[in-house]
């Protein structure tokens, strides 16, 4: 941060070994498995599902025929059940607040980068690997909330540390295509293997494999797979991609002295940066819009446009193979122009494909097809381009610090689209409102970003810094 980091040290070079960058995006192909096995399209969707639910209030609800007070005890409890998983995310995203950039700023300040990344990347496969045993029963149901929500943490403070490594393995005229190039790998190792987990144990009566239902073996292996799939490709980095060294003269700050550096250095990047300050809180809001898109794309994907959950899950394949797509050609366009164009341009395609999707909603499954695919091309190439614009503001020593504020950032408005989108359907009587609040979330995003012109960090710079 200005004022507080020191000059980086000779361990980014001006060039980049392929293998390394290759290294680096793996683990975003790896980690994938999590995204998109546990908080997106299983694990979650398991956790609250009727085997956790009183079976005495399954019974009553399935002989009422679903009517009177038998469907308002089964409602009540599968509302339990959700507000406890968002519990578990909300609490998480506090102590993410707090400690996701004092961890950047530790790492980046004691040459500890790969260390974090490695430990934080090996409790989150733990925590996966542990949802096996997560039967599908009342008693397992704490258990498995609290192993959703130290993953979620841990995954958090992960990506800290992996996203301050952009700068080791990229140059200033290419980090956009290196950005796009890892997002564009997690996008594809998501689809590879959502389509090996679900074909091969849980879609239909006949898996590929053979696992059984009892129990719910098939989907408990699942999390197997995704512990393993995050365990195998997230070793490449650890091992070719070269630690940071120490900062010069840097010292271990105790827990508030951590703190009191953080509110100092925020208040020197008010001040003499203020423009890579404003743009962390324009990326926060049009980040919550971009979650959004993903997880109350699900929702009113069921309840506007009728999909039922194999065609949700197909769609969900097919929104990462766009998505894919999108990334790639962001981080080309990103070398070309900069990462605000992309980002400014992708915000506008998102609100455009928003409205679409809302002012067609009566056409049925074929408008949420199309205008969700649209907005699952322009999704990546933000995420993307926002990582590669802070990249490039950095300094290359306090992007730990930096990227942790990143984090941090976004979760202070994580409560946003959720909270317009419960307002407008609960108040407008019907949930294809909720898209609105998706779209306007989306651009108040957009108008604070238009007016930032950040100042990117020269070649001269860098070297002088060496």
């Amino acid at each position: 941060m200005p004022g507080s980091v020191a000059l980086m040290s000779s361990t980014v070079a001006p060039t980049r070994k392929r293998g390394q960058v290759f290294s680096w995006a793996l683990w975003d192909w790896g980690t994938s498995a999590f995204s998109v096995l546990i908080t997106t399209f299983v694990f979650a969707r398991y956790i609250i599902s009727d085997a956790f639910i009183d079976p005495k209030i399954v019974a009553d609800y399935e002989a009422s025929g679903e009517t009177g007070a038998a469907k308002v005890a089964y409602d009540a409890a599968v509302n339990g059940l959700a507000n406890g998983l968002s519990a578990s995310v909300w609490i998480g995203g506090i102590i993410i607040i707090f400690v996701a950039p004092i961890l950047g700023q530790r790492a980046d300040a004691m040459g500890r980068r790969r260390m974090w990344l490695g430990i934080n990347t090996g409790v989150v496969i733990l925590a996966t690997f542990g949802m096996f045993f997560i039967e599908p029963s009342q008693a397992f149901w704490i258990y498995g909330i609290v192993l959703y929500a130290t993953a979620n943490i841990f995954y958090e403070f992960a990506n800290v540390n992996y996203n301050a490594m952009l700068l080791q393995v990229s140059t200033p005229k290419n980090v956009g295509s290196v950005s796009g190039f890892g997002w564009g790998m997690g996008y594809i190792g998501g689809i590879v293997v959502l389509v090996i987990s679900l074909v091969g144990f849980a879609l239909g009566d006949n898996h590929w494999f053979g696992i059984p239902n009892d129990g719910a073996l098939n989907i408990r292996v699942i999390f197997v797979i995704a512990a393993l799939w995050s365990l195998i490709f997230s070793i490449p980095v650890l091992t070719a991609v070269p630690e940071v060294s120490a900062l010069p003269g840097a010292q271990r700050l105790s827990v508030a002295g951590s703190y009191r550096r953080l509110v100092r250095d925020i208040r020197a990047l008010f001040r003499n940066d203020r423009q890579t300050f404003y743009f962390l809180l324009a990326s926060a809001i049009y980040r919550d819009g971009l979650v959004a898109v993903f997880s109350l794309g699900a929702i009113l994907a069921g309840t506007v446009f009728g999909f039922g959950f194999e065609e949700i899950l197909f769609f969900g394949i097919a929104a990462n193979l766009v998505g894919g797509i999108g990334v790639f050609l962001g981080g080309v366009i990103d070398n070309r122009v900069g990462p605000k164009p992309v980002i400014i341009g992708s915000l506008i395609g998102l609100i455009v494909a928003g409205l679409f999707v809302f002012i067609f909603n009566s056409g049925g499954p074929i408008v949420f097809w199309i205008g969700g695919l649209v907005l699952s091309l322009f999704v990546g190439p933000t995420q993307s381009a926002s990582r590669s614009l802070l990249a490039r503001v950095s300094n290359n020593r306090n992007e730990g610090e930096l990227f942790g504020l990143y984090a941090t950032t976004g979760r202070l408005v994580v409560w946003l689209s959720p909270l317009l989108f419960w307002i407008l359907t609960t108040t407008l009587g019907a949930q294809y409102w909720g898209i609105l609040a998706i779209v306007f979330v989306l651009l108040v995003g957009l108008v604070i970003m238009i007016p930032i012109k950040p100042r990117f960090t020269s070649d001269a710079e860098r070297n002088a810094q060496k």
